[in-house]
């Protein structure tokens, strides 16, 4: 569970718009082009920011785009890696209440 990262109730999920993640999508793959490579999927990290006196330390996911090759090169099909370089999307809004079990 989250709180055991973060020692403290926290969220348990991370929500996106349709809008939000279709224009990720659509950005990631004209960047993923732009740095050699052809985006194949997405990874979903689950992480917890520091507790820095900033922020409360609170987990959340983000999506960062992955390419199992990059122009040019031989071969390099196969798994996936996260595309060097590239933005990932962060800061889902939080479930409601943000404790909540599934389904929300």
């Amino acid at each position: 569970m989250s709180k055991d990262v973060t020692k403290r109730p926290d969220n348990r999920s991370s929500w996106y718009s349709l809008e939000e993640i279709e224009n990720f999508l659509s950005y990631a793959k004209e960047e993923a082009k732009k740095l050699g490579y052809e985006m194949d999927g997405i990874r979903i990290y689950c992480g917890a920011y520091p507790d820095d006196g900033s922020g409360a330390g609170y987990s959340t996911s983000f999506i960062v785009p992955t390419s199992s090759n990059k122009e040019g090169e031989e071969g390099g099909y196969g798994q996936s890696h996260d595309i060097q370089g590239a933005s990932g999307l962060n800061k889902g809004s939080q479930g409601d209440p943000p404790n909540a079990n599934y389904p929300q």
